[in-house]
């Protein structure tokens, strides 16, 4: 069996605290560097190595794990230390945009480093657990070589060579994570306008979120529809899901509550029945939200 290779975790928030340990408990030794190094105190303490300087955790070993804010908090800490990349690879699992992740890609490799792009989709309680996973895009070479490594964090979901693949997957769960809990907060303040507490509440919506898989998979299979470009309205309708969406804007009107979210949901409806297809199913409302109107 292969001896772990060393690793260096650059960031040490409670994701790169749990990548740290959970890497460690594999058996990789690795060194850290934050940019407050009290934060590396309880990893150290676990065995860790805490680098003074980001060129000394460069040093450490070929694959560099990046948990930070945002892409430029990587620049900001390598751009002095570009001499110290080439032949490492770059497996940056921080949040920002596709083009500023395929600016990233294209910086790393000037300077003669790979760079893969990640996501993790738990939280960092639940790294290293079986049901860990993340997205990664970059050279495949690259993947190759360090997916029984990155495997210990969470199993990886390779999308392709394009850097901004894995972050655009990313994006797209949080988008739909994201508007879940402000919605789950609007139904919150929603009901308690009538009175009922949050931890009445709660019981009650949560339903609804999990069942929401078993719904969409009673019909016919919702994305195989829109591949298809078909939106059959036998089971609902956008005029009649535009209803319930007038019926909640109304409702938070009245209750005097944030009217964002709900008038968001209500102008997806509008533009669907506007041009034609309050027939069809309630995905249909896709349409505009690839196509915003300019006028609305």
């Amino acid at each position: 069996m292969p001896t772990p290779s060393p690793v260096t975790v650059l960031g040490l928030g409670p994701m790169g605290q749990a990548m740290t340990r959970t890497l460690m408990q594999a058996g990789h030794p690795v060194t850290v560097w934050n940019r407050t190094p009290g934060r590396a105190d309880d990893v150290v303490a676990a065995g860790a190595r805490l680098a003074a300087t980001p060129s000394e955790a460069l040093a450490a070993g070929d694959l560099i794990i990046l948990s930070l804010t945002d892409y430029q908090a990587m620049w900001d800490i390598l751009d002095s230390e570009t001499a110290s990349l080439a032949g490492r690879t770059l497996a940056n699992l921080s949040s920002d945009t596709p083009e500023r992740t395929r600016e990233a890609a294209a910086w790393a490799g000037r300077h003669g480093a790979a760079f893969l792009t990640g996501g993790v989709m738990v939280p960092a309680p639940m790294v290293g657990t079986e049901a860990a996973y993340a997205y990664y895009s970059g050279p495949r070479e690259a993947m190759d070589q360090h997916h029984g490594t990155l495997a210990q964090i969470a199993r990886p979901r390779y999308l392709g060579e394009d850097p901004a693949l894995a972050q655009l997957m990313y994006l797209a769960n949080l988008d739909v994570f994201l508007t879940t809990l402000s919605s789950l907060m609007h139904a919150t303040a929603l009901l308690q306008s009538a009175g009922l507490k949050a931890s009445e509440v709660f019981p009650e919506v949560m339903p609804t979120l999990a069942g929401i898989p078993a719904m969409l998979e009673a019909g016919e299979s919702p994305g195989a529809q829109i591949d298809a470009g078909e939106h059959p309205g036998a089971l609902s309708t956008a005029t009649m899901m535009g209803a319930t969406a007038d019926h909640i804007v109304e409702a938070s009107e009245k209750a005097g509550i944030d009217l964002a979210l709900p008038r968001a949901v209500q102008r997806h409806y509008l533009r669907a029945i506007k041009d034609g297809h309050g027939g069809d199913n309630w995905t249909r409302i896709i349409d505009g939200i690839r196509t915003p109107d300019p006028d609305a």
